[in-house]
């Protein structure tokens, strides 16, 4: 039976009964709750809507069990490069004991822990399917089929999320692909793996199970790896891979799909068949609007929310679109700043208390969303990113530099990884002097882009940040050769 959660008692719900809250949330996902949480500690009351897991796809099919995936991979690959340490670690990886770790950051894809943080705050959970019914009203359908009225006093926050785009292949249906929710989930070790597409997903398994002993093929539509990046990231990931025993094939794109008994075949559009026992589509998201009501308020459904930086949908004075169903950075951690964002917004509105919308960097603005938006790809070696890349400077009109340093010549580098392979690019608008990008590509990286972050996010002058002076020997002295070159060039 559909129910309502409050200090872990289950109230059965009626078909007849219609409840008030300042704030109803749609989505328990990280972003959901960040909502929830900001919302109730304003004070405001506040409903959250969840069919699924409390704790989303973060928790339990993306970014936690992934990354438990991925840390032993990683750990391995950068002591083979410790003189005096990489004997110990040429056995293969006890994969049934990182599959265990993987199932215990996921907490056995239960979410008692995650209903009972939501109790803690005050925030009422249904359990159910939310549509919107007009403004300010949602409906919960049940398990049971039961329906649930919630009225919000003041906003609705979309927080729902996206799932995996498959394509429109002759064929998939009988295949039963595998998306981010199964590789990241599965229990059995593939012995032949097929990855069709090049971004983070991608990538990121392809790593995790080609070190888990299946034989990965990757095919990618475009030119290279991680096309968002800088070029050279998905060259240094490619030739990683390639050298770690996965084929890597740009140019190509799967035609066709069939299952023979066990056996997946995938047909490409450069004339090979290729074999597999599992094929992986990471081929994009789409966000999960398609059964949201949206035609009720008379917005488009499937489509992303378009926001302003409070986060409040274009032409509605009380719903609200945070996280990856507006479209402007599908990253957990963004998602999360930009509750916050909404939570402050929706409070002070709630009060009668204007904004700070002078105030770009202010806390009604989700401002980092435009220019400082980090990421890191946990593949062997790290890839991670902040602000814009070069390309996308020069298409943003900036006059801007480039300077590009080999990280093997930061001593650092040489101590933490023998043969240590990685490069950073550091973008500079010329006419603010300021660092508007930096990428970095090499073991460990991902530890040190909070500090090209805040630099962004703060526009320190490049005059400044000469005086940021990093620890020696470690490979943050990266930032003293980029520095160096940039003024003596």
């Amino acid at each position: 039976m559909a129910s309502e959660h409050t200090n872990n008692q289950t109230v059965p719900m009626t078909e007849t009964e219609s409840i008030a809250y300042d704030v109803v949330v749609l989505g328990a996902g990280p972003v959901g709750e960040n909502v929830a949480d900001r919302a109730r500690a304003a004070g405001l009351s506040t409903a959250v809507v969840e069919s699924e897991l409390v704790g989303g796809e973060c928790s339990y099919w993306a970014c936690m069990p992934s990354k438990a995936l991925l840390r032993p991979v990683i750990a391995r690959a950068d002591a083979r490069h410790v003189p005096g340490l990489s004997q110990a670690v040429q056995g293969p990886l006890d994969v049934p004991a990182v599959l265990a770790h993987r199932d215990y950051y996921t907490s056995q894809w239960k979410d008692d822990g995650q209903v009972g943080w939501l109790d803690g705050i005050g925030a009422v959970l249904y359990r159910g399917h939310g549509r919107l019914a007009g403004p300010r009203k949602v409906t919960v359908d049940g398990p049971d089929g039961e329906r649930q009225v919630l009225t919000a006093r003041h906003a609705v926050a979309v927080c729902t999320g996206t799932r995996a785009l498959l394509p429109d292949l002759p064929g998939l249906d009988q295949v039963r692909p595998w998306t981010s929710r199964e590789a990241t989930s599965a229990h059995e070790v593939p012995g032949r793996l097929i990855v069709v597409g090049g971004g983070v997903v991608a990538v990121e398994m392809a790593t995790a199970w080609q070190a888990f002993g299946s034989q990965v093929t990757v095919l990618v539509r475009g030119k290279g790896l991680l096309p968002r990046m800088e070029p050279f990231a998905g060259e240094l990931v490619a030739e990683s891979l390639k050298e770690a025993g996965a084929d890597v094939r740009t140019g190509t794109s799967v035609t066709a799909v069939t299952r023979e008994g066990s056996t997946v075949v995938a047909l490409t559009d450069t004339g090979d068949r290729i074999e597999a026992d599992e094929i992986l589509f990471a081929t994009g998201r789409v966000p999960r609007t398609g059964d949201l009501g949206l035609d009720t308020i008379g917005l488009e459904p499937g489509s992303w929310l378009d926001v302003d930086d409070s986060l409040r949908v274009t032409g509605s004075d009380w719903l609200y679109a945070v996280g990856d169903v507006n479209h402007r950075a599908l990253l957990t951690h963004q998602g999360k700043y930009q509750a916050r964002i909404a939570g402050a917004a929706i409070a002070a509105r709630a009060a009668g208390v204007p904004l700070l919308e002078t105030d770009p960097w202010g806390a009604h603005s989700a401002t980092a969303d435009h220019g400082a938006v980090p990421q890191v790809v946990f593949t062997d070696p790290e890839a991670a990113a902040v602000g814009l890349s070069l390309a996308e400077a020069e298409r943003a009109g900036l006059r801007v530099r480039a300077v590009d340093v080999d990280m093997s010549s930061v001593a650092g580098a040489g101590l933490y990884a023998d043969g240590y392979r990685g490069k950073a690019r550091m973008v500079v608008d010329t006419n603010r002097e300021i660092l508007v990008g930096l990428t970095l590509v090499g073991p460990g990286v991902g530890e040190l882009i909070h500090s090209a972050t805040i630099a962004i996010a703060g526009e320190v002058p490049i005059s400044r940040l000469w005086h940021a002076v990093p620890s020696y020997p470690t490979v943050s002295e990266v930032w003293l050769r980029l520095l160096e070159m940039y003024r003596d060039a």
